[in-house]
């Protein structure tokens, strides 16, 4: 059975619910006129984040510098029974940061200082508009970075990264968000602020730092974190090798982590994502049916021997040809080429849909030639690029929205993956999240009883379901909600708003 269609079809968001005039006066006060945006035309800058199908235009949009304005906002919207949408810098790819209708949109982009370093005991507090790579910047000439790497890290933010749980190349060895969070301070629905964690390690009680990484903005604004931050490995070695087709790149993925072999990272790409990155970067790449890009590090001993033995491994699997970085500039061109995949895209058709999905490792072939069998029954191309050691699918399923008919494919295209990826054990994100775009297939992964569950949790942060509304939950689900069958959700039936 198909899910209710989610897309919006290329027109304009429909004309958004002004805010009150008291409201709007009370929130220049705390933050500034040039602070809180409510133009119409200024709005259309908000009404979508990188899932760029769903358009809803907010009431009005607050820009708050600290926890203190953070605070004084949430409490003039919760008085107004406004709805509260936090937004970092808008790079999300599920609808995370999508507005609902008559919603003050919180925006964070102005939180953006390193407010406190701690080399001895590694870690670094930060507000949340505080840009992903621009950590590791900060620290790097002390010999220190921050692992978890997206692959818009140089424009995504910590705070967006702590909604999502954010993964990226590098998480195999390293770990999602996570495993890199000591601490948050969030703001509640009652506006008080509560600081969850800190610098310190393994604090006693329970572990409510790991429900509130990913919860997608639904328990509370965070605006300060406190970051795990590593030293930067030795010796990293990199090795680039083409393959005949992915069935061969995905039985060399397997020999190596079964050899024992711990890759930093390891990348898959197939052809079409390899033809993209060519045309978008100019790497050097040949036309072949898939590549491999992988980093292994640590001491330097280390380093060379598993590369070595990676190496083997790649030819013992069919490699048509393996390449090693002549030196860093190389290598960084490698890693801009995969990092560069997803805008590449642009260079092959006018519109795309990007999926998360994750499944087995060993089940990466068979999945891959399922992804294959559906796009040829569509029609539509899907080019592979993915994190291969872990399994986490991103699956760019591309079409041309001028052509009637072709959005609505795509999706439920999109749609018939994320159901693989549950068919064969796996999850329908890995890093993404579940926004508004996953939202309708949770119920696909997850009993009444799992969902009811989850909903508890929510309510005990956030009684009035005040943050991030519609979004994670495939049914309303709200407090006091009794548990019971699947019921479309509300923007399901509307199209997103309404269809704008």
């Amino acid at each position: 059975m198909s899910a209710p269609s989610l897309v919006t079809p290329a027109a304009p968001a429909r004309a958004p619910i002004p805010a009150p005039p008291r409201v709007v006066e009370r929130l220049i006060a705390v933050v500034g006129e040039r602070n809180v945006i409510r133009e119409p035309v200024d709005l259309r800058t908000y009404e979508c984040d990188g899932l760029t199908s769903f358009r809803v235009t907010p009431s009005v949009v607050v820009l708050p510098a600290s926890t203190e304005e953070v605070v004084a906002v949430v409490r003039i919207a919760v008085a107004a029974g406004m709805p509260i949408v936090p937004r970092g810098a808008g790079t999300g790819l599920s609808g995370g940061a999508l507005p609902v209708p008559g919603c003050l949109l919180l925006g964070l982009s102005r939180m953006k200082r390193i407010l406190e370093i701690d080399l001895d005991n590694g870690w670094i507090r930060v507000q949340p508009g505080v840009i992903n790579l621009d950590v590791s910047k900060e620290i790097s000439a002390a010999g220190y970075y921050y692992a978890p790497d997206p692959s818009s890290q140089s424009v995504c933010t910590i705070g967006g990264n702590v909604a999502e749980n954010s993964g990226g190349a590098h998480c195999l060895k390293y770990g999602f968000t996570v495993n890199h969070v000591r601490g948050v301070r969030m703001v509640t629905a009652s506006g008080e602020v509560v600081d969850i964690g800190g610098p310190v390690l393994d604090p006693p009680g329970y572990d409510l730092l790991g429900v509130v990484v990913g919860s997608e903005g639904t328990l509370g604004i965070v605006t300060e974190v406190v970051l795990r931050i590593l030293r930067k490995p030795e010796a990293t070695r990199t090795f680039f090798a083409t393959f005949p087709s992915t069935d061969e790149a995905g039985v060399c993925v397997s020999e190596i982590i079964g050899a024992g072999i711990v890759p930093a990272a390891i990348e898959m790409m197939d052809r079409l994502a390899i033809k993209a990155a060519v045309a978008a970067t100019g790497v050097d790449w040949p036309d072949v049916g898939a590549a491999l890009l992988m980093d292994v590090d640590g001491c330097a001993a280390e380093a060379e021997h598993t590369a070595g033995v990676a190496l083997a491994l790649a030819r013992r699997s069919g490699a048509l040809e393996v390449r090693v970085p002549k030196d860093d500039d190389e290598r960084m061109l490698m890693w801009k080429g995969r990092k560069s995949a997803f805008g590449a895209m642009g260079r092959l058709a006018p519109n795309y849909i990007v999926q998360d999905g994750v499944i087995p490792r060993k089940d990466i072939a068979r999945v891959l030639a399922e992804i294959a069998r559906l796009s040829q029954e569509r029609g539509l191309r899907v080019a592979n690029v993915f994190h291969a050691g872990d399994g986490n699918l991103h699956p760019l399923v591309l079409y041309d929205a001028r052509v009637p008919g072709q959005e609505h494919a795509a999706e439920e295209l999109g749609g018939e993956i994320l159901r693989l990826c549950i068919r064969y054990g796996g999850s329908i994100t890995g890093e993404h999240g579940v926004g508004a775009d996953k939202a309708p297939y949770m119920a696909e992964m997850f009993t009444d009883a799992d969902l009811d569950t989850m909903a508890k949790v929510r309510c005990a942060f956030d009684p009035g379901t005040t943050f991030n509304p519609s979004k994670v939950f495939p049914t309303p689900r709200l407090c006091g909600d009794r548990p019971g069958p699947y019921r479309p959700h509300a923007t399901e039936l509307a199209g997103v708003a309404d269809r704008g």
